[in-house]
This record gives C-alpha cells, sequence and structure tokens, in this order.
C-alpha cells in the first residue's frame, strides 16, 4: 500500500457531474466536492478539441504540451471570471473590418473541430489586417488569436490606442516570436494540434486613453507588420480581449461581449477532517499566476471554516521568487519563503501542519521551510478549499488542480518526499518545462 493510499480525502479529477467533482477517497461520498460555475465555460478535451461545458460543470482539462498533445490526465480547471471584450469572435466576415485583406469564412477545421475556421487573405501591399474597435479599456490588457499558417510564414497581433502601440510578430513555422515591441509587456505562442497556434500578447493603456483597435496583421517577414504581399493568406478563429495580464481559457463571443464566470470546488464541512493538529495536504497543480498586490489572490489549496472568512491555513503563490504562507484564527500570521518558480510551471507540494507552531513543505522531492517556533494559530477549521482563498470574502481568484490528498495525521518526511517526487524524468521535463532533445 502506499502512502496515497492511506489518505482520508483524495480528488484526482476524473469523474464529475453537474455541481460536482468526485473524490476517490472515501468512498462513502464524504469527500465529494460542490462546485459552482454559474455559466457555461470552455475546456481542451482529451482529443485536444476546445468544448464548451455548461452551467455548474466542472471542466476537466487535458492541458497540452509543448508539441501540442494533449496530457494523459486532466486537471480541475479553476478560474476567475473574466469578460472577453470583442464581438463576433469566431466570425471575422461580420463586425470586424478588412483593410487590404478579404476574408472567407468556414474554411478549415478549427480548435473546436468544426469547420468554421476564417480565411484572412493579402489584397495589398502594406498593413493587411482584420481589426475591431473597443471602447472598453483598463490599465492592463491581453489579446489572443488562434492562428493557422497557409501560404504565409508570419502574423502578427498590433494594437492601436494604448501606450506605445505594442505589436508582437509570431513565426507560424517554428512556432516562436521574431520581433516584440518593449510595449507588449507578456507575449506567448502556444501550439494546439492539427497545426494551430494560439497567440497573445499583453499591453497597458494609460489613463486617458478612450478607445483600443486590436489587429492580427499577415506580414512578409519577421521584422515588420507594415509589408506584406497579395495572395498570401493564413487561417484565423477564436480572438479574445480580456482585462488580465494572461489568456485564459477562451470564451465564445457573438453579437455581445460574453463574460465567463468563476469556477468554485469546495468541501464545507468535510465530515471526514481532523478536530485537532496534525494535518497534512498534499496538490498537484499548474501555476497560472502571481499576486503579491496583498489579499487579492489564490492559494494551491486552503484549510477553512465553514461560511468564515478569517480562519484559514493557506500556501500562496505570491512571486516568482516566493511562496507565503498564511495562518489565521483570530490573529493573521504571515511567513515568506523564498522559493522560485514561473508560470505554467507543474508543482508538487506538500504541506503539513504538525501543530500551532510547526509547519514543513516539501516541493517536487526538497524541504523548503520547517519552522517549529512560528506564531501559534489554534485549531478551528472545518472545510477543505481547492485554488482559492478567503479573506473577508472570497477574492475570486482560482489556480487548478491536478491532485489534492489530505491526511489527518502528519507524514513522515520519507512519505513527504515520495508524494512530492516525479515518478520519471519525462515527468520532472513536463513539470517543470524542459526541452528534451
Amino acid at each position: 500500500m502506499g502512502v496515497k493510499d492511506t489518505a482520508n480525502l483524495a480528488m484526482i479529477p476524473a469523474a464529475y457531474a453537474e455541481d460536482k467533482v468526485y473524490s476517490v477517497l472515501p468512498s462513502d461520498g464524504d469527500g465529494d466536492f460542490t462546485f459552482t460555475r454559474s455559466g457555461s465555460g470552455t475546456r481542451i478535451n482529451k482529443g485536444g478539441y476546445i468544448e464548451t461545458m455548461g452551467n455548474n460543470v466542472p471542466r476537466l482539462n487535458y492541458r497540452l504540451d509543448a508539441v501540442g498533445n494533449p496530457t494523459e490526465c486532466a486537471e480541475l480547471l479553476l478560474e476567475a471570471s473574466t469578460t472577453n471584450l470583442v464581438r463576433q469572435s469566431e466570425n471575422f466576415a461580420s463586425t470586424w473590418s478588412k483593410q487590404q485583406s478579404t476574408i472567407t469564412s468556414d474554411q478549415v477545421i478549427a480548435p473546436d473541430g468544426t469547420k468554421n475556421g476564417d480565411k484572412l487573405t493579402v489584397t495589398g501591399t502594406s498593413q493587411a489586417r482584420c481589426e475591431q474597435i473597443i471602447t472598453t479599456v483598463t490599465a492592463t490588457s491581453t489579446i489572443s488569436c488562434f492562428v493557422k499558417a497557409g501560404n504565409n510564414r508570419y502574423i502578427a497581433l498590433a494594437q492601436f490606442g494604448a501606450t506605445g502601440t505594442p505589436s508582437v510578430i509570431f513565426d507560424l513555422e517554428t512556432g516562436g516570436i521574431t520581433t516584440a515591441s518593449s510595449y507588449a509587456t507578456n507575449k506567448g505562442i502556444q501550439k494546439y494540434p492539427n497545426g494551430w497556434y494560439r497567440i497573445f500578447m499583453t499591453y497597458s493603456h494609460s489613463s486617458g486613453d478612450t478607445y483600443d483597435i486590436v489587429k492580427v496583421v499577415l506580414c512578409n517577414n519577421p521584422t515588420t507588420y507594415f509589408s506584406s504581399t497579395i495572395g498570401d493568406f493564413a487561417y484565423l478563429w477564436g480572438f479574445q480581449k480580456e482585462h488580465n495580464s494572461d489568456p485564459t481559457s477562451y470564451i465564445k463571443t457573438e453579437a455581445s461581449t460574453i463574460t465567463r464566470n468563476v469556477d468554485s470546488a469546495y468541501n464545507q464541512p468535510f465530515g471526514d477532517l481532523t478536530s485537532d493538529y496534525p494535518i497534512t495536504l498534499y496538490w498537484k497543480g499548474r501555476i497560472t499566476a502571481y499576486d503579491s498586490g496583498g489579499f487579492n489572490t489564490q492559494s494551491f489549496a486552503g484549510i477553512a471554516k465553514n461560511n468564515d472568512a478569517v480562519r484559514y491555513l493557506n500556501l500562496k503563490f505570491y512571486s516568482t521568487t516566493q511562496l507565503q504562507l498564511e495562518r489565521r484564527n483570530t490573529t493573521q500570521r504571515q511567513n515568506f519563503i523564498t522559493y522560485t518558480t514561473q508560470l505554467d510551471d507543474v508543482k508538487k507540494i506538500a504541506i503539513k501542519y504538525i501543530s500551532s507552531t510547526h509547519v514543513v513543505i516539501f516541493i517536487d522531492g526538497i524541504e523548503v521551510f520547517n519552522n517549529s517556533s512560528l506564531d501559534a494559530v489554534s485549531w478551528d477549521f472545518d472545510s477543505i478549499l481547492i485554488g482559492q482563498f478567503r479573506y473577508n470574502t472570497d477574492t475570486g481568484k482560482r489556480i487548478p488542480a491536478d491532485e489534492l490528498f489530505v491526511w489527518n495525521k502528519a507524514l513522515t518526511d520519507a512519505e513527504m518526499v515520495d508524494v512530492t517526487s516525479y515518478d520519471t524524468f519525462a515527468e520532472m521535463a513536463t513539470g517543470q518545462q524542459y526541452t528534451i532533445q
């Protein structure tokens, strides 16, 4: 019997129903999580296609690896609420303006598995583009689009109306970035099945900006998006603009903007939870955001008091170089832990609360924190929250989870190493975003 078989709670995303995420342990259903999301949301299904899940249906998401293949096991996708601010996100022949270009609708199989990918063809030699004016602006925006090469190798995301008119040029042959404006504060390209990529760019507005023109531009070279060749073409699908610093899961729009509401997964109260220290939590999952701005953040998993926002035990991703341990009953206790990560790392974390003053943390098989003289936080908890944090109220931030295990005991150090270590070199390479040559 392995150490995971001894857990008092084991949630591995595999089985779900409307309003429910089922846990493997305990087998009587006491460990099942209540799930809520008002409205639909999308996931990547096991075949690698984008699929819409209905109201209050959990999203078991098969994230893609570096070459666009879906992972073998799903994550429970939990995200904050966000809005796609473009209209007709898949229909570029409609409200989108075409400059020195034309759109031919429904030409190729799109990332959702239907034949609704549009063809963008160059008709002029300068900035051949498809664009839309958006009047809702805020300090930070991220635009993204699914693109596929035709006979045109280079494609750009560009913007007019924000500080510095940011732009990024992408290479659809190598899957890389060739040129990026310094005003594009975050950018990336992710491979999807069937030759598709999702490209994105983040930029900032100043307080006086009143509009946002978002663009997809066909380029005939890797350094300038002002030059194009008549007859060149590429395919487009699924444009998104959101007020975030990173792209989130795709939101389809038609005549109006659409908001995807927040996901929540919780077990409160959890009847099989211990009545006092010690307790150990193990979580495996993907880092999707950092937030060093105080309490408006998320933890990988939390122990809380039912319907009480000021009693909790949390560990949060505070920044690329720090974790933050937070414990509170009547008084908040905070400890900062030096640990370096990057976005999209998949980490294995075990945290054992040995007593009211002693906490030990292991990450990827290594002890990163062990302090037995912390300020005391007495036990008064009855609930488990996945990927969320409360401070006064639910902050609305979320982070997904591959696995969550809880033991009503302190695991030994050897067991902590066992549950947080990678099983194979390939798993480690994937988790740390290494490239295997």
